[in-house]
Parts: structure tokens; sequence; C-alpha cells
């Protein structure tokens, strides 16, 4: 059975899981709108991935005998100024959700809810590989700079990204 501050906790974390979701699928739009349709498939991908997150905590919650709460997810951005703001602001969210999880993390230490930190421990290795990602991408449009050509080469990278669902969505 899921502690009760626990249990409120990860549904929070649902929510924000999704608002991800939602941001990504924007930052997918957007970049598809500017003609960068490597850029918005690799936003999709995310989209997908956090949608993923959502649904191991539900799965979780669900699984540990909680109940699951959802709640309506806040507007996200729409535009951005640049292809590199985009993926700044990509990097101070996943900065955040790390943050987020952190405190989640340090909750269930609290708690000595040990099954909770056993899961969690899963986001944190993905918030690493995630913060990660986007820093090499911001890193790789300022070598760019304003060399069309490069920034060609680069959507033509990040679009050959594929969807693979999460592990634990995978493992039973």
């Amino acid at each position: 059975m899921l502690n009760e501050k626990v249990e409120k906790a990860l549904n929070a974390q649902i929510n924000a899981e999704m608002w991800s979701a939602y941001l990504y699928l924007s930052m997918a739009a957007h970049c598809h709108a500017q003609g960068q349709n490597g850029m918005g498939k690799w936003f999709e991908v995310q989209f997908k991935e956090e949608q993923d997150h959502a649904q191991i905590l539900f799965n979780y919650i669900v699984q540990r005998g909680g109940k699951v709460t959802l709640q309506a997810i806040e507007p996200v951005p729409t535009t951005w100024n640049s292809i590199l703001e985009v993926f700044e602001s990509t990097l101070a969210h996943e900065q955040k959700v790390t943050e987020l999880i952190n405190n989640l993390f340090a909750l269930t230490l609290q708690e000595n809810d040990f099954a909770t930190q056993s899961m969690l421990k899963w986001f944190i290795d993905e918030q690493v590989e995630e913060e990660d990602n986007a820093q090499t991408i911001i890193d790789n449009i300022r070598m760019i700079k304003d060399n069309g050509y490069g920034l060609y080469m680069l959507d033509k990278e990040l679009g050959s990204r594929a969807y693979t669902p999460a592990s634990l969505l995978t493992e039973k």
C-alpha cells in the first residue's frame, strides 16, 4: 500500500509528465512550422517518451494499491524566437523535471518507502540522459551558428531518432 503523501506526489508527477508531453508536442509543431521537420520528429519522440513516463507512474500507483487522480494540464508555450531557444527551453525544462524527481525521491526517503525509491532510480538515470541530450544539441546549434548547411545536417540527424518504449513498460 502506498503512503498517502507519496501517492499524492506521484499523482502530481503524472501531471508534470503529461505537461511535459504536451510541451514537447508544442515544440514539435513549432519546429515543423519552421521547416525543421527532423527536429519536429525528435520532439514527437520526446512527446511519446513523456507519455511513457506518466504511464509508468500510473501503473505503479495501481500496482501498489493506490488511487490515480488525474488533474488538468496547464497551457504550454507555443512559440519560441529561434531553434536554439527551443532547445534551451528543453534543457531548462528537463532540469526542472530532475528537481521534481529528486524531491519525490527525497520524500520516499523521509517516508521509508523503499519500493518507490527503487522505481524512481530509473527516472533519476533517465533525467541524466535527458539533460545530456539537450545540452549536446544546444552545443551543436551554438557551434553551427547561422550555417544553413550545418543546421540542415543537424535537422536530418535529429530526424533519424526512433521511438523506443520505456524499459519499465516492457518489463513484467
